[in-house]
C-alpha cells in the first residue's frame, strides 16, 4: 500500500503542488527519502523519528521510502516535516488513508512533536484552494493562511493534536484569518518647512507611480521628504495586499498572521549586496525591490551603492518583475514599485551652496554623480534639486498642505487612473502606460505638443524620456482635474526633467 499527502515547494511566490508517498516494505530497516530533496528535507526522516517516537508510535523494521512528487524538482525547506509524518501515519493506518490525500500540509517539527511556524502559509493556502483541498499549518502560521477564504485552514500545535483532528477523536475549528492593520502614517509633510516645490514633485510621483530622484545639500531635507511618502500613499486594494503580502509571507515578514493595507516603504543601506537587493542567495529569496512591491523603494546616499548593484535595477524598473536565475532554477517575482533616489550634488555634498564653495568643483560632482550611469538616470521621471533650508525659515509655523489633504488629491487621481485602465487590468497607473495607450490618453494639445517637441530636439530627450514626460503631464492633468494635457502640464512636467539634465 502507498499512503499519499500533498505539500508545496516554492518557486517564486508560485508554490508548486507535491505529492508525498510512502511506502513500507520488506527489507532491511531504512528510512530514506527521494524526489529530490535538500539538506533541510533529508534531515526530516530525524525529526519525524524523534515525534513520533515522543508519541509512543514505534516505527515498524521495514523499509519505509518517502517520494517526493514531481522528482525533477528541488525540494527546499523544512516545511517538508509535517507532510512527511502524516504520509507515514496514514501507511501504518493511524490516519485514514483518505482524509491524508485531501490534505496540503506544511510544518516543521521538534523533536517532541510541536510545530514550529514556517514561511510561506499564505501562497501554500492559494494552491490548497485550487486543488480543493483542506490546509494543514502550525497554529502561528494558521492567521496568515486564512485569508485565502475559499480553503479551510487548520492550524493545531503538535503532531498529536492533528492526529486527534484527522482521526475525529478531538476536531479543530477553522483557523481566523489575523487582523488587518492600518498602519496610520506618524510623518506629515506640514513638518518639512519650505521645498514647496519638491513636495509638489511628491504629489506628482505618488499619483502616478512616478520614479524621482532628489539632488540636494547635506541637511536640506531629501531623506525627511521621502520619509512622508507613506503617508500620501493610497492604502493597497485587496488584490493588492494579498499579492503583497504572498511575498512577504516567503520573506517571513507577515507580524502574527496580520495583512497590513499600507503599502510597502523598504530603504535599506547602500552597502546592500545584488542577492539582497534584487533577490537570490539560499533558496532564491525575494530582494528589496520585490518587498517594495506595490509600494516604495528608497535608496538614500544613491551614487554610493554598488554600480553593479544600481545597473541591476534597470531592467525591473522597466518589466515590473525580476528572474532569478540559477542553475536548477529560474525564479520570478513581481517588483512594480516607485524608486525614490537620494543625493549630493557631490562628494563633499555642497557644490550647489554657494555660501560654502565646493574646493574641487566642478570635477567633484562629475566624477560623483557620474557614478549614476546615463541610462538609469533617463528611467527618473522626476528630479529634484532640494536646497538648502534658510534658518530664518525654520521657526516659521507649518506651511502647505497636511499629509491628508495631499493623500486625499493622490487617491481622487488615482480613482481616475483606475477607471482609465479598467479594461487593461495589467496596467494601473499613468507610469504603466506604453505605446498606442499612451498617445490616446497623454498627447497634448497643439500648444502642448510644440512645446514639447521644441524643448525635446534642445535638450536631446531620448524617446524614453520623452515619453516619460507624457505620462508625467497626463499625471499632473489628472490631478488637475484636465481631460486633456494641456501646455501648462507639459510644461511643468518638462520642468521636473530639464533642470536636472542641465546639471548633470
Amino acid at each position: 500500500m502507498i499512503a499519499r499527502t500533498y505539500t508545496v515547494a516554492f518557486q517564486g511566490i508560485e508554490a508548486r503542488l507535491v505529492e508525498v508517498q510512502c511506502a513500507i516494505s520488506p527489507g532491511l530497516p531504512a528510512f530514506s527519502v527521494v524526489g529530490l530533496p535538500d539538506k533541510a528535507v533529508s534531515e526530516a526522516r530525524d525529526r519525524v523519528r524523534s515525534a513520533l517516537t515522543a508519541m509512543a508510535v514505534a516505527l515498524p523494521s521495514r523499509r519505509i521510502t518517502i517520494n517526493l512528487s514531481p522528482a525533477d524538482l528541488p525540494k527546499e525547506g523544512s516545511h517538508f516535516d509535517l507532510p512527511i509524518a502524516l504520509a507515514l501515519l496514514a501507511a501504518l493506518e493511524i490516519i485514514p488513508a483518505e482524509t491524508a490525500e485531501n490534505t496540503v500540509a506544511l510544518g516543521e517539527l521538534s523533536l517532541d512533536g510541536t510545530l514550529v511556524p514556517v514561511l510561506g502559509a499564505l501562497p501554500a493556502a492559494l494552491t490548497a484552494a485550487e486543488s480543493d483541498r483542506r490546509l494543514l499549518c502550525p497554529r502561528s502560521s494558521g492567521a496568515e493562511a486564512a485569508w485565502v477564504g475559499a480553503a479551510e485552514v487548520i492550524a493545531p500545535a503538535s503532531l498529536g493534536e492533528t492526529i486527534r483532528h484527522l482521526t475525529g477523536d478531538a476536531p479543530l475549528a477553522p483557523a481566523a484569518p489575523g487582523e488587518v492593520r492600518s498602519d496610520p502614517a506618524t510623518r506629515d509633510l506640514r513638518d518639512v518647512k519650505g521645498q514647496e516645490r519638491a513636495k509638489r514633485a511628491l504629489e506628482i510621483a505618488a499619483a502616478g507611480r512616478h520614479h524621482l530622484m532628489l539632488v540636494g545639500t547635506p541637511g536640506s531635507g531629501k531623506s525627511m521628504l521621502a520619509a512622508r511618502i507613506p503617508g500620501i500613499l493610497p492604502p493597497l486594494s485587496p488584490a493588492e495586499a494579498l499579492e503583497t503580502s504572498m511575498i512577504h509571507s516567503l520573506a517571513g515578514l507577515l507580524k502574527e498572521g496580520g495583512i497590513s493595507r499600507a503599502r510597502p516603504f523598504r530603504e535599506p543601506h547602500h552597502t546592500a549586496s545584488i542577492a539582497a537587493i534584487v533577490g537570490g542567495g539560499r533558496g532564491a529569496k525575494p530582494g528589496e525591490i520585490s518587498l517594495a512591491h506595490n509600494g516604495v523603494l528608497f535608496l538614500d546616499e544613491f551614487p554610493e551603492f554598488s554600480r553593479t548593484v544600481l545597473e541591476t535595477l534597470r531592467q525591473p524598473i522597466e518589466t515590473g518583475e525580476v528572474i532569478v536565475a540559477r542553475a536548477n532554477a529560474h525564479v520570478k517575482y513581481p517588483c512594480r514599485f516607485m524608486l525614490v533616489a537620494a543625493a549630493n550634488p557631490c562628494r563633499c555634498g555642497y557644490l550647489s551652496d554657494p555660501s560654502r564653495a565646493c574646493a574641487r568643483a566642478p570635477a567633484c560632482g562629475e566624477d560623483y554623480l557620474g557614478r549614476i550611469s546615463g541610462p538609469l538616470l533617463d528611467r527618473f521621471d522626476l528630479r529634484i534639486e532640494v536646497p538648502p533650508v534658510a534658518f530664518s525659515d525654520l521657526d516659521l509655523p507649518p506651511s502647505g498642505d497636511s499629509s491628508a489633504t495631499v493623500a486625499a488629491r493622490v487617491a481622487a487621481a488615482r480613482a481616475v487612473q483606475a477607471t482609465r485602465f479598467a479594461a487593461h487590468p495589467e496596467l494601473h497607473q499613468n507610469a504603466d502606460a506604453e505605446g498606442r495607450l499612451l498617445e490616446e490618453i497623454a498627447t497634448p494639445d497643439a500648444e502642448g505638443r510644440d512645446l514639447l517637441t521644441r524643448m525635446a530636439e534642445r535638450f536631446g530627450l531620448s524617446a524614453r524620456g520623452y515619453h516619460r514626460v507624457l505620462r508625467v503631464a497626463r499625471t499632473i492633468a489628472d490631478l488637475d482635474g484636465s481631460e486633456t494635457v494641456r501646455r501648462p502640464q507639459v510644461a511643468e512636467a518638462l520642468s521636473y526633467r530639464l533642470t536636472a539634465l542641465a546639471a548633470a
